[in-house]
């Protein structure tokens, strides 16, 4: 790779704004543009988003190198058309977005969905980052998780990331609630789910009921209301977010980084979704064997830390050579935070997708 200046436009698409910003070698630069993402018709979202990214790169002074951002799904994100939004009802019957980005720049565009490039953004400069720093032992794959307005993931494996045949990989959202199979997590594990488990705790209505924020400092003990309710709603959601880990990282075995509005909460959620994980079956013959094959570490927990961190490497001899071999009989993964925060994050991730997309 040459040692030129990678610029490499992104974006911030929310249901109120919409957020240009540019990443030049990794480095999120101060230029930003700021537009209303309320618009009359496709025609006049699709100005605005050409609009933003021409002021933006007018603002940085430089020729942008690609475009890449998130945008919501469904889509077909390998080929960046957009299907049907319930958000933004006028996206029907597939919109080639990252085409008309593309007749319109003369650059190549990019588009994934949020979970995706949060994932990818921890893995390159935040949480597995830090992780392989302290640890002996060197970890490769990462589940990523936001909790926010709805539930999203990401799976990056050995930097890269695991999209799936339809652009559908890691829609965690879609996992049944196990106390109520007719129902999504995604019911419980979002804002709106958090409220529903604080009025359902205190025994008032939902309209009644405050934002997650104040359940949280409810909580913690540093604003009055019903703190038993408030850290009884935690608690259970992180029950439910600890049974949609351990049914995912059975699959990616991985460690696992949780972003998005809620995620400031872990010291009441992550202690109750690490028991979760490291729970146990009931077999028929009454024995009982661990929910997962890994044991899962609260990297937010100091004493958990180290002993994720422990050294337990087995040097073996190799039978009829000289030879050894290294063993690490623990199977183990870590859970935490999000390190870069989780927009910086996700234009992180935008940015390194590009560039392996492309031969600079």
């Amino acid at each position: 790779m040459s040692k030129k200046k990678i610029t490499i436009l992104t974006l911030d698409a929310g249901g109120t704004n919409l957020i240009f910003s540019a990443v030049q070698n990794k480095q999120i630069l101060d230029q930003k543009v700021h537009l209303s993402a309320l618009s009359r018709n496709l025609e006049d979202f699709l100005k605005k988003l050409i609009l933003g990214f021409a002021q933006l790169q007018q603002n940085t002074g430089t020729q942008a190198d690609a475009i890449s951002f998130c945008f919501p799904g469904p889509a077909d994100y390998e080929h960046g058309i957009i299907g049907d939004l319930e958000n933004l009802p006028f996206f029907r019957g597939g919109v080639p977005l990252a085409k008309i980005l593309e007749n319109e720049f003369h650059i190549p565009v990019f588009i994934n969905n949020d979970g995706d490039l949060f994932a990818l953004g921890e893995a390159k400069e935040g949480l597995l980052h830090e992780i392989n720093s302290e640890s002996k032992k060197q970890y490769s794959n990462l589940l990523g998780v936001t909790l926010g307005t709805g539930f999203g993931g990401g799976i990056v494996s050995h930097e890269k990331l695991f999209s799936g045949d339809n652009s559908a990989a890691a829609e965690i959202n879609r996992m049944s609630r196990w106390q109520n199979p007719e129902q999504s997590v995604e019911e419980v594990l979002s804002i709106r789910g958090l409220r529903y488990l604080f009025a359902e705790a205190a025994g008032i209505s939902f309209k009644n009921t405050p934002e997650p924020f104040d359940i949280f400092k409810t909580g913690v003990g540093e604003k009055d209301g019903n703190q038993l309710a408030a850290v009884q709603a935690w608690e259970k959601f992180g029950q439910v977010l600890g049974d949609a880990l351990a049914n995912a990282v059975s699959l990616t075995d991985s460690c696992t980084v949780i972003g998005g509005g809620l995620s400031g909460a872990y010291s009441l959620f992550l202690p109750a979704a690490i028991k979760q994980m490291n729970s146990t079956f009931h077999k028929l013959n009454g024995h009982e064997v661990p929910r997962m094959e890994l044991t899962a570490f609260n990297w937010e927990n100091n004493k958990e830390k180290m002993e994720f961190l422990k050294e337990e490497t087995i040097i073996l001899p190799v039978p009829f050579s000289s030879e050894t071999q290294v063993y690490h009989p623990q199977k183990k993964i870590a859970i935490g935070v999000s390190r870069l925060g989780t927009s910086e994050a996700v234009a992180v991730g935008a940015y390194a997708y590009a560039v392996s997309k492309m031969d600079f």
